[in-house]
């Protein structure tokens, strides 16, 4: 068995370091300086809610150009891409409406998200020996939750000292210096034979996926159906809440509020190594559970908001708690994923891995516009919010235990 960092991995385990980690810092940024510059939650959850809905579109567009088009190419220019958005968005601050000017600027920059992540994802197995596949995912996983960790806390020491505009010149070097490194990978590209443009054949292979997930793993249906649920009442929640209780409700920092998120990064890197430690003995079947743990930490989150808590207190076990959370979610991400990916034919990993990420994730702009309006209304009891998202997703998570139960046997049986 080959080891897993052979020189072509490596390089995108680099490239994807350097490329999150521009990345995290302006996810981490635009959001927190839109709520700084309006101060309405209504708002921050309308324009993240918007920021979202590329996700979903580009994502399935996304999956149908992994599996058509080379893979190493499409990551090059999206990086470039995004670095010249920036660039642009340097000269219009100040000059444009800013809420406008934020919502397509973010939905730009999350469409580009939704197209690279099926390319990265549909490369991995490309690249790497079967046996080694979870652990692969694992650590792009790990990679992913490092720039997640470090991003925030250094794009919060950034923001409160010198502002937006450090950060956006940082991020823009990033993807650059990404997208040059990654012209020297080689993913292995076999050109289709049809003769057909990607626009022409988008309709085609999508409902070839479809058939697929239909025919040939029907349990795929349901665990979507769960995260779709999941997603909207649970991640819109985390999404919209972690700043607006942090900024808002305790009148944090923005640099205390950059650590909140970096231990998010570093609960979703503790995650991606116990998932790669123990890959051999992870089973799905224990997803519903994971998901329960996830349900506790936001109810945490909402009993540490009540009154008699003091505002330090509350910081803490919000913090405790996105770390637990991040971490338990990012081994169910792995776990699933790579089931996924051996389940699924090679010319067809694009676009299954575009339709996960599309429909999992089209529930999110609802919830978080909901959640902006909720913590609102809910401004002088904000631990209703969170508490109520907590049932709901406890509920979601019991109810998902016999579909974790039959994937993971589907997967058995492959």
């Amino acid at each position: 068995m080959k080891k897993l960092f052979q020189r072509d991995f490596t390089m995108v385990v680099i490239g994807q370091i350097i490329s999150l980690f521009g990345n995290a810092i302006l996810r981490f940024a635009l959001p927190l300086y839109l709520l700084r510059e309006t101060d309405s939650s209504s708002l921050f959850g309308a324009v993240t809610a918007c920021s979202f809905i590329p996700v979903v579109i580009f994502s399935l567009f996304g999956g149908v150009i992994a599996d058509r088009k080379n893979k190493r190419n499409i990551m090059v220019v999206l990086d470039f891409t995004t670095a010249a958005i920036i660039l642009l968005f340097c000269f219009a601050i100040g000059r444009l409406s800013l809420v406008p000017l934020m919502i397509v600027v973010l939905m730009l920059l999350y469409g580009i998200s939704g197209i690279y992540q099926p390319a990265v994802q549909a490369s991995i197995p490309l690249i790497t020996e079967r046996e080694r596949l979870m652990q692969g995912n694992a650590v792009i996983n790990m990679v992913s939750t490092l720039a997640g960790l470090l991003g925030p806390v250094i794009g919060g020491v950034l923001f409160g000292a010198f502002g937006i505009m450090p950060i956006l010149f940082i991020s823009v070097g990033c993807f650059v210096f990404s997208a040059v490194m990654e012209l020297f990978i080689h993913i292995p590209f076999v050109k289709s034979s049809d003769g057909k443009s990607i626009f022409c054949s988008a309709g085609a292979d999508l409902s070839e996926s479809v058939r697929f997930v239909k025919n040939e793993k029907p349990v795929l249906r349901s665990v979507l159906g769960i995260l779709v649920l999941f997603n909207l009442v649970f991640s819109a929640a985390m999404i919209v809440g972690i700043p607006v209780m942090v900024v808002q409700v305790l009148g944090m920092s923005d640099t205390v509020l950059g650590i909140t998120q970096g231990a998010m990064g570093l609960g979703g890197l503790a995650g991606g190594i116990i998932a790669g430690a123990a890959a051999e003995k992870m089973r799905l079947k224990n997803g519903w559970f994971i998901l329960i743990v996830c349900s506790l930490m936001a109810f945490f989150m909402g009993v540490s908001l009540l009154e008699a808590v003091p505002a330090g207190i509350s910081y803490i076990v919000i913090t405790a708690a996105s770390f637990g959370a991040m971490c338990a979610s990012t081994m169910l991400s792995v776990s699933l994923l790579t089931a996924v990916q051996r389940q699924t034919p090679p010319q067809l990993l694009g676009k299954i891995m575009a339709v996960i990420i599309a429909v999992s994730s089209s529930s999110q702009p609802v919830g978080q516009a909901v959640y902006g309006l909720l913590f609102d209304t809910f401004s002088d009891k904000p631990y209703v919010v969170m508490i109520g998202a907590a049932v709901l997703a406890m509920g979601i998570s019991l109810y998902s235990k016999k579909t974790f139960a039959v994937l993971d046997e589907s997967g058995e049986a492959a």
